[in-house]
């Protein structure tokens, strides 16, 4: 399965100029962050989960979440395991060891919901993840803020 690094999701934000939601995620034990591009409704459903957020209705993932808690499945973990022509794959490991391939977006919601560990790939990180040196710690502090001053809501179409 190769080697896998724990990462977590430091948020969500909105790019400009092309108006396109990435979520940022930082390896916890190097300087890597890994961003990934995704759609409002994904963007809306990682926010919610990070800001502990309940909709008056559940989302798909809230939907989810509820029907592996209603089987006593636990999520193991969630790896991030390639991206092949701009695109990143990912899948879902299950204590009874299987595996069901997702999105990225799906699989990072669905695991900040469970509590559930999120790894991204050796591979995936050298590929695209972004080396962020000290000296540009405050440019990641100002993106920290941004988050601070945004709701999930901001996100819906």
């Amino acid at each position: 399965m190769g080697e896998y690094h724990l990462v977590e999701v430091v948020g969500v934000r909105v790019e400009m100029p092309s108006n396109q939601p990435i979520v940022l995620l930082k390896e916890i034990d190097g300087v890597r962050y890994l961003p990934i591009w995704l759609g409002s409704a994904e963007a809306t459903a990682i926010a919610f989960a990070q800001q502990n957020v309940i909709p008056p209705r559940p989302l798909t993932l809230d939907l989810f979440k509820t029907v592996l808690e209603s089987f006593q499945i636990d999520l193991s973990t969630v790896y991030l395991t390639e991206i092949k022509d701009g695109i990143f794959y990912a899948q879902l490991n299950f204590k009874d060891l299987k595996t069901i391939s997702a999105r990225p977006s799906d699989a990072i919601a669905l695991a900040l919901r469970t509590g559930s560990p999120i790894l991204a790939s050796t591979a995936l990180l050298e590929e695209a993840g972004i080396e962020i040196p000290d000296q540009a710690e405050d440019e990641v502090e100002r993106f920290k803020e941004f988050l601070d001053q945004i709701n999930p809501e901001d996100f819906l179409a």
